[in-house]
């Protein structure tokens, strides 16, 4: 929580300016970095187990009946064609295609009955990255995010969470932005309200490319339209930002220079206090952590990782990504969103028995399987929450886009979702909610994206009284809703 705001009109000082100035000094370049404010003095904590969270986000909606929800009962054109497994846990069952995570589910839970009230791509995302199923004043849902917009849940988070390390960024969002095929930028994602100085950190590790290639590349991938499918092969390739210092700059002239710096900076609370370059110091800030952290890089470089770690979380984009996650969890980051395919990729219009079994589910089932272990072997699980949700599920009924597929598939269905948790204090081998006999609608225990980000905030130990506060010091609720009882 923030002990001081920045204020509305700041005056900076000769002094100010020249201490701003100084950041020239590192030769680093800005371009790839987000306005990232230092620590500040952390606020009472309640009675969390977790540190850290990973938010998997399934952009395109997760389908609840090829996923955690089957409905083998169900008549013909709504059960589909995938089979219920058991699990380790007696009478949790899951999708035939998740055998890792069947093994494991003394360490998950599933809600099977979150609800909101959109089927639309941009609002469900909206709904779902920031915890709130009400559109906030000025939204337009046209794929441009502004400074009116609720912030995210990583945003949220990432300030209000003590940071594990005042070198590092509080919230980081990888392997890419959410784009539209259209090319709009998905809004839900950024800090909003709070100030873009509360942005996460966009690690970009995967090219936009075609928007019309979808799945885990190099493996897994799959064209948007089997009718039409796209003119060039997939190019895209998976490698983190690369991490340079200027021309003739060592790491030990870096160091000199930061000594500088810190003399030069003396009085550091007045930049902290000037609006117009707080945003500016983050920046100085968050690429000093980048190339002087030795975690972070090792953290970043998963491409390069020893060829045994890479096969246990799949040499693809999704294996890449949680294996990145969890380094930085390692590392000290508090909040990971990892989005799990380009925009939509789980957008499972036609095609879906196909396309889950063979390009989605098995690289998803891989590198979660290998994330969880990796947690829980490292001592990490129980202090690292996992939650894995989309944007909604989808509808009961199958149906058939004939002029693009060849298959069938399901459309967009806000009123029914699942949502994956593990660790971080979860109860693991619990199945909270239902849905009816078709998958449709929540039979027990609806849930909401308010009471899902109250579940996050708990378990990360931030307050039920906690505030946030924006540029003009008014304050903000954190909580909207209570955490899914039975969870945590």
């Amino acid at each position: 929580m923030h002990s001081s705001q920045p204020l509305t009109h700041p005056r900076i000082s000769r002094r100010t300016a020249i201490q701003a100035g100084a950041v020239g000094i590192l030769g680093l370049g800005m371009n790839h970095l987000r306005d990232l404010r230092a620590a500040q003095p952390a606020g009472a904590r309640a009675s969390g187990t977790a540190r850290s969270c990973i938010y998997i986000f399934l952009s395109g909606g997760l389908a609840q009946h090829e996923s955690f929800d089957l409905k083998p009962n169900a008549p013909e054109g709504i059960r589909g064609e995938f089979r219920p497994i058991r699990t380790a846990t007696p009478g949790i069952e899951i999708c035939e295609h998740l055998p890792g995570l069947a093994r494991r589910s003394r360490h998950w839970a599933i809600v099977r009955s979150l609800t909101h009230p959109t089927n639309g791509h941009t609002d469900g995302h909206y709904f779902m990255l920031t915890g709130r199923s009400v559109v906030s004043p000025g939204y337009r849902g046209d794929r441009e995010p502004r400074p009116s917009d609720w912030p995210a849940i990583a945003s949220i988070v990432g300030d209000a969470v003590p940071r594990r390390s005042n070198n590092l960024p509080p919230a980081i969002v990888l392997p890419e932005r959410l784009v539209h095929w259209s090319g709009g930028v998905i809004p839900g994602a950024y800090a909003g309200q709070m100030g873009r100085q509360r942005d996460p950190l966009f690690v970009e590790a995967s090219p936009y490319g075609d928007p019309m290639w979808r799945g885990a590349y190099p493996e897994y991938t799959f064209p948007n339209s089997t009718k039409a499918p796209p003119r060039h092969p997939d190019a895209r390739i998976f490698q983190a930002p690369t991490i340079t210092l200027a021309p003739g700059l060592s790491f030990d002239r870096l160091h000199n220079r930061l000594d500088l710096l810190r003399n030069l900076d003396g009085q550091r609370q007045a930049l902290e206090r000037s609006a117009t370059m707080q945003g500016y110091d983050g920046n100085r800030q968050s690429a000093v952590s980048l190339l002087a952290d030795s975690r972070v890089r090792r953290a970043l470089d998963v491409t390069n990782a020893d060829l045994r770690i890479q096969e246990r979380y799949g040499r693809n984009s999704f294996g890449w990504s949680l294996l990145m996650a969890f380094r930085l969890v390692e590392a000290g980051v508090n909040m990971i969103q990892v989005n799990l395919g380009n925009n939509e990729t789980w957008d499972t219009h036609g095609e879906i028995f196909h396309r889950m079994k063979d390009k989605l589910l098995p690289p998803t089932d891989r590198a979660l399987c290998a994330l969880i272990d990796d947690l829980h072997s490292n001592g990490l699980l129980d202090s690292t929450l996992i939650v894995m949700g989309s944007e909604f599920g989808r509808t009961p009924r199958l149906s058939t886009l004939a002029d693009s597929y060849s298959g069938p598939g399901r459309d967009h269905w806000g009123a029914v979702q699942s949502v994956f948790f593990a660790g971080g204090g979860i109860r693991g081998g619990t199945v909270i909610g239902s849905s009816d006999r078709f998958g449709g609608h929540p039979a027990s225990s609806p849930q909401t994206p308010e009471t899902m980000a109250a579940t996050i905030y708990h378990a990360l130990g931030i307050p039920a009284t906690a505030m946030w506060h924006d540029a003009v010091d008014r304050p903000h609720h954190i909580y909207h809703g209570q955490p899914i009882a039975g969870l945590v």
